[in-house]
């Protein structure tokens, strides 16, 4: 509970939420239309991953179906275990997390950091295989007496969370001039539960979800076919699935697009330095994605986007902003290649 005169709080639960709506200045500055982000990397655990973590299991304490002492388990790529992990440790309860191997370094010491038992799972292996992080947190949960599982992908809690806070937000935020929200959709709740909310107050705005390259959810909201030849391996975290995520309400989404590993780290790394802004790598899919449909036509000078943005950069310094993974990636190039280019150009 917060003191609203001396802005004093109990603990740093009651922080979640209530993220800003910044303008986009730069990047979009010979766009048409206004361009904002919801800026989620100022929850307390860094992304909007603190909003289902404290609903889903204060949701729990009020059934009765957990107590202090006992254990949460759940399936992540980071951010909801981070937020997990906090919630946890303020309210006395012990942390079990199954964690893609996909997931940074940064992410998976910063979960140990918190006091949570991390096991890293395979991210190449099918959703059934015994090995993937989703079957391995089942087994965690049945075999550990006093736990509960969280269970994001197949959570209707997930998407409820940011019906209740995320799009109320968003609507005041903007006085309701909100025309599109741009949001990527991994678990699905981020984006499922803001746009059915928006769109309960205007079912004119228009939902554009952003979907990764080697994921099959663009194609399953276009055909309904979970299509298996469109599964890959790709590197950002937290974007797309190779499964379909009941949290995902399909039907509230207008349009997906896809983007590539490379632009969305390179995206990333320009915001940072021409909006000031330390985000994630999946806040840089969101916003080569916003990018992308501008270039399709899908913006106009009447135009009020809101791309919601949902972690912090600090996950990710040994992935999107180190100069040797990007140039291991092949995302950006050696001084030897810049330097070959050169001398090739002098030489024409």
């Amino acid at each position: 509970m917060a003191n609203e005169y001396l802005n004093t709080h109990d603990n740093l639960l009651s922080l979640i939420g209530s993220s800003p709506i910044v303008r986009l200045n730069k990047i979009t500055e010979d766009f048409q239309g206004q361009y904002f982000v919801k800026y989620e990397a100022q929850n307390p655990g860094h992304s909007s991953k603190d909003r289902i973590a404290v609903h889903i299991i204060e949701k729990a304490e009020r059934d009765g179906l957990i107590k202090p002492g006992d254990t949460i388990v759940e399936t992540t790529s980071g951010n909801t275990g981070f937020s997990i992990a906090m919630t946890a440790t303020i309210k006395g309860y012990k942390c079990i997390l199954a964690v893609s191997s996909k997931s940074s370094r940064d992410k998976i010491d910063l979960l140990r950091t918190m006091g949570a038992e991390v096991h890293v799972c395979p991210s190449s292996v099918p959703p059934e295989d015994p090995r993937s992080y989703y079957e391995v947190a089942k087994r965690i949960h049945r075999e550990t007496p006093n736990s509960i599982y969280i269970n994001q992908y197949f959570n209707t809690l997930n998407t409820e969370a940011h019906y209740l806070t995320t799009g109320p937000e968003i609507w005041k935020q903007t006085e309701g001039k909100i025309t599109h929200l741009v949001a990527c959709s991994g678990t699905g709740g981020t984006i499922s539960g803001t746009a059915k909310y928006l769109k309960e107050q205007n079912p004119n705005i228009k939902i554009l979800g952003i979907d990764a390259y080697g994921s099959v959810l663009k194609k399953y909201h276009e055909t309904g076919v979970l299509d298996k030849n469109e599964i890959y391996s790709y590197k950002i975290e937290g974007l797309g699935k190779n499964l379909i995520p009941t949290a995902t309400d399909f039907d509230v989404i207008d349009k997906f697009t896809k983007v590539t590993d490379k632009e969305s780290a390179l995206m990333a790394r320009k915001i940072a330095v021409t909006e000031g802004m330390f985000v994630g790598y999946t806040s840089g899919a969101a916003m080569q994605g916003t990018v992308q449909l501008y270039n399709e036509g899908f913006f106009n000078k009447n135009s009020y986007v809101v791309v919601i943005f949902p972690d912090h950069g600090s996950r990710y310094m040994s992935k999107i902003y180190s100069n040797d993974w990007m140039k291991s990636q092949g995302f950006l190039e050696s001084e030897q290649e810049v330097k070959k280019k050169v001398h090739q150009k002098n030489l024409v």
